[in-house]
C-alpha cells in the first residue's frame, strides 16, 4: 500500500510578508523635499471645505458684474469658469482625502486577512501531517496484518 508522505512546501512570499507590511499613504515627513512639505502643506489647505466656503465667498465678488453685464454668455463663463471651478476643486479634493482613506483602511483589513489566512493554512498543514502519520500507522497495522493473514493461510 502507498503510504501518506506529502511534503508540505510554504509559499517564499509567506515569509517574505513578514518582513514589508503593507504600505501607508502617510509619508514620514523626514523624507519629504522641500518641495513635497510645500506641496502637501498647500494641498491640504486648499483641499478642505473651508477653502471651499472661503473661495465661494471670493466668486461672489464678481458675480455682480456678471449679472450687470446682461450676456448669457458672461454669465454661463462665471458660472463655469469661476464659480465651479474655484468651489468644486477643494470639494473634490476633500472627497478624494476620504475616499482614499476608506480605502487604506480596506487595503489594510485585507492585508490583516490574508495573513489570517495564511496562519490558518498552516494549521491545516499541521493538521495533515499528523493525519499523515495516523494513516500511515494505520496503513503498516494493515499491512502486518495482511502479512500474519498470509502465513497463516499457507499452513
Amino acid at each position: 500500500m502507498a503510504k501518506a508522505n506529502y511534503e508540505y512546501n510554504q509559499h517564499p512570499h509567506a515569509e517574505e510578508r513578514k518582513s514589508n507590511p503593507p504600505h501607508q499613504t502617510h509619508p514620514r515627513k523626514s523624507k519629504l523635499t522641500l518641495n513635497d512639505r510645500i506641496g502637501l502643506g498647500i494641498t491640504k489647505r486648499v483641499g478642505s471645505m473651508w477653502a471651499a466656503y472661503i473661495f465661494a465667498a471670493l466668486t461672489l465678488v464678481s458675480l455682480p458684474a456678471a449679472i450687470m453685464s446682461g450676456s448669457p454668455i458672461i454669465i454661463v463663463a462665471w458660472v463655469a469658469q469661476t464659480f465651479l471651478q474655484l468651489v468644486l476643486l477643494p470639494v473634490i479634493i476633500v472627497g478624494q482625502n476620504l475616499q482614499a482613506a476608506e480605502s487604506e483602511k480596506r487595503a489594510i483589513a485585507t492585508y490583516d486577512d490574508a495573513g489570517a489566512i495564511l496562519e490558518e493554512a498552516k494549521e491545516i498543514q499541521n493538521h495533515l501531517s499528523v493525519q499523515d502519520e495516523a494513516l500511515n500507522h494505520l496503513i503498516d497495522r494493515l499491512e502486518s496484518l495482511e502479512e500474519k493473514l498470509l502465513k497463516a493461510s499457507q499452513k
